[in-house]
């Protein structure tokens, strides 16, 4: 079987999928990164590399995510795309028609705006944690409920509360006064799910106009208590797509695919990845005021990458030797 591989390295979970030559998903993994991106990459390699048939042949790679640098030149990939990027293509092509696409994960939420299947506009809201997976995590440990069921508990609501959902710290205390006046938790999980929406809809949709088709993706999106305030509040249904957790991955594999659909062979430097040592090292650069704290990624003891310097002394050397080797 030949195929391609997708990476999504994030701050909450790392996920790999891999696609089959006509673009679908046939393996999708969902890793926690635990602060250890290179770990978890190896960690996904070796999962993956087990589920697919013996003699697999990847024909490319590509990789998403905040870390997605990172993984690039750990795994050798051929496309190294940021998450609106891959987040668009993966829901217009797993959604035909798609116009809008809210997706929250672990520590960031966005939404993306397509017409005729382009990007027209997005917004990120990297600031507040208020509405993503991490907070929704906190929470359901604070109450003593499993996050799977978070939303189910939620859909059991006749009468939700109304909660103060501006930031997270406003949230959680507006929550612990509602508790304390006796309402019951079902009402309470409806309420902050609707004080969500309001948060991210008020802070990324401003001034926009969400139109449907609209999906819903990110890890948030298996909490069904937001995917309902999210139908309640713009009024129309809102899908969320199969893979739903995976979708940056998806994209960057979908990528790879129409990058590396002729003869050019990968960059990928195969399953071995699972098992090299990788190690992050660093110092701080004294050439001039700036004081740039240079980051290098070694592989076994060679220097794979640089990167944190703003003039290119250091990345841009490392780039010489690769050209003249």
């Amino acid at each position: 079987m030949k195929g391609y591989l997708g990476i999504d390295v994030g701050s909450v979970s790392t996920n790999l999928v891999f696609l089959d030559e006509g673009g679908t998903v046939r393996e999708a993994l969902y890793l926690r990164t635990n602060g250890r991106p290179i770990a978890t990459v190896q960690q996904g390699l070796s999962e993956m590399s087990g589920c697919l048939p013996a003699r697999t042949v990847i024909r490319g790679v590509g990789t998403t995510g905040s870390g997605r640098h990172l993984a690039g030149v750990i795994t050798g990939a051929d496309v190294i795309k940021n998450e609106i990027t891959t987040h668009a293509v993966a829901s217009s092509t797993l959604v035909p028609g798609v116009r809008t696409v809210l997706e929250i994960g672990g520590q960031d939420s966005k939404i993306i705006l397509l017409r005729e299947g382009m990007v027209a506009d997005f917004a990120m809201n990297t600031v507040c944690a208020a509405g993503t997976g991490s907070f929704l995590d906190q929470q359901a440990a604070r109450l003593t409920i499993p996050i799977d069921s978070f939303g189910e508990l939620a859909l059991q609501s006749t009468l939700p509360v109304r909660i103060a959902g501006r930031c997270a710290v406003f949230a959680e205390s507006d929550m612990i006064h509602k508790q304390q006046m006796g309402y019951n938790l079902a009402d309470i999980l409806a309420g902050l799910c609707e004080a969500l929406v309001r948060n991210y809809l008020n802070n990324l949709a401003k001034g926009k106009e969400i139109l449907p088709p609209v999906v819903f993706q990110g890890g948030v999106a298996a909490n069904s208590g937001m995917k309902k305030a999210f139908e309640k509040e713009l009024g129309f249904e809102v899908i969320v797509p199969p893979h739903y957790n995976v979708m940056g991955a998806v994209g960057a594999g979908l990528l790879a695919r129409e990058k590396m659909s002729g003869s050019m062979p990968t960059g990928f430097k195969g399953f071995r990845v699972a098992g090299t040592e990788f190690k992050a090292g660093g110092f701080e650069c004294d050439g001039c005021s700036n004081l740039c704290e240079v980051v290098e990624i070694y592989e076994e003891s060679d220097v794979i990458a640089r990167w944190g310097d703003r003039c290119g002394r250091w990345s841009g050397s490392l780039t010489r030797e690769e050209k003249i080797s």
